[in-house]
């Protein structure tokens, strides 16, 4: 089990959580679980609907998309940032490459988080419209 100020520094550098206060990103920490997943394990599948927030503790994943891989993932990466909001379809693939242990959030957790903690709720929002000011900024594809 990973200590709690790793944790707190691990979820305070995603790119979702990075505007929370400690305190914040301890609630976050309560709400979730420590999950390990063996070499080999797909953890989410393209296009399913979304089961959670993972974060990285340790080892490595793949990310893919139509079959092709697009990148690698280790600790302190994160995935399911968007679908632990919006429950809505995943963008890629996640197989675990080596033995991964991720710090889970669940849709269900994350929303009795939010209503809980409407400060957390709030700073999300600002920082999903800022991630969306940055993405309108990027020239098209």
């Amino acid at each position: 089990m990973t200590d709690r100020k790793t944790l707190v520094d691990m979820l305070s550098r995603t790119r979702l959580f990075d505007g929370l206060t400690k305190k914040d990103v301890l609630a976050l920490i309560d709400s979730s679980t420590e999950v390990e997943h063996a070499p080999g394990r797909v953890i989410i599948v393209e296009g399913s609907s979304g089961v959670g927030f993972h974060l990285v503790l340790e080892g490595t994943a793949v990310v893919a998309r139509k079959g092709r891989r697009l990148r690698m993932i280790g600790a302190g990466e994160s995935f399911g940032d968007i679908a632990v909001i919006d429950g809505g379809p995943r963008s890629a693939s996640v197989m675990a490459e080596t033995r991964l242990r991720v710090l889970s959030l669940p849709p269900w957790q994350f929303k009795a988080l939010l209503i809980e903690h409407p400060r957390i709720a709030f700073k999300l929002l600002v920082k999903l419209c800022a991630l969306l000011r940055e993405a309108e900024k990027r020239p098209p594809l």
